[in-house]
């Protein structure tokens, strides 16, 4: 399938509408017209992607779907715009910034980052903004439903606008407790691990960065050298030969005393039972519940 043709699955995930509900939505109004494959499986293009995304948002807020299928593109613009809760501005802000790099267009892309940042700071915008943009858009890189030229250049962008606020966060740890930071062999995907780095060092924690592609033997030496307090790790996309029960089995055996804490994609999906000392954290709130807890 085309990198920028979706499929209902994309749009649940994309948009928090269940698939059962879009379908009869396809049905009763005339906002959403699927395409089909030769084997009969509805596809949509970035702009269906771009409309389910306006009538979700306005529904969510309390606009009737009946209501919003009567209204033109620019009425729907014109909707989204009065709404001024707080929640509903942030969320209009990651659909555009999930329209935008669809479309890529870097320079609105970038200016609603920019915008942000100068509003409410480097801190909010990465926890209001761009960990919710990431946690959506993860979903489109699992199932390369994205161009690799669109992933790189959004996540560019993200990167340094994360290393700004690991610069402006505090230097000096306020407490004796240490995290290391690190992607498994066959994860790349280092913007949630980053995101980790600017909440830890924010609340006065002493990080040690090892970056992606770590292999354990690695991390057991400097466990070894440093014995920290925690093991960190996030998981966004990891190569297809990458075996998650066996990666969690794996460390567990060469560093039994030191608790890990996994976040991402596939911490919120598994399911098995995890090695002891081993804690998987599927929501950003319970991330930021571990932190507090440091």
């Amino acid at each position: 399938m085309d990198n920028n043709l979706f499929t209902i699955k994309d749009l649940e995930n994309l948009s928090g509408i269940k698939a059962h509900t879009i379908r009869i939505w396809e049905q009763r109004y005339t906002f959403l017209k699927p395409s089909r494959t030769t084997t009969n499986i509805r596809y949509y293009t970035s702009e269906e992607l771009k409309i389910i995304l306006n009538v979700s948002l306005l529904n969510k807020y309390g606009f009737k779907v009946s209501h919003i299928n009567k209204l033109s593109d620019a009425e729907v613009q014109e909707k989204i715009l009065t709404l001024n809760q707080t929640e509903a501005q942030q969320e209009r802000l990651v659909n555009e910034l999930i329209q935008h790099m669809i479309e890529i267009k870097l320079d609105k892309f970038e200016a609603i980052l920019d915008t942000s940042i100068m509003l409410r700071g480097v801190d909010k915008t990465i926890n209001q903004l761009v960990f919710p943009f990431l946690e959506k858009i993860g979903f489109l890189w699992l199932t390369n439903h994205v161009n690799p030229a669109q992933e790189h250049l959004v996540t560019n962008i993200i990167r340094q606008k994360i290393i700004i606020g690991i610069e402006k966060a505090p230097a000096i740890p306020t407490t004796d407790k240490s995290i290391i930071l690190f992607l498994p062999e066959g994860e790349h995907h280092e913007l949630g691990l980053l995101f980790m780095h600017f909440m830890l060092k924010s609340k006065g924690i002493k990080v040690i960065y090892m970056g992606s592609a770590v292999p354990i033997k690695d991390l057991k030496y400097l466990v070894e050298k440093l014995n920290p307090s925690y093991l960190y790790t996030h998981l966004t996309v990891v190569g297809r030969n990458f075996n998650f029960e066996k990666f969690l089995a794996n460390l567990y055996e060469a560093v039994p005393n030191i608790p890990l804490v996994v976040s991402g994609y596939l911490a919120s999906s598994y399911s098995k039972t995890v090695p002891p000392n081993t804690q998987l954290k599927s929501t950003l709130k319970s991330v930021t519940d571990f932190i507090s807890t440091i």
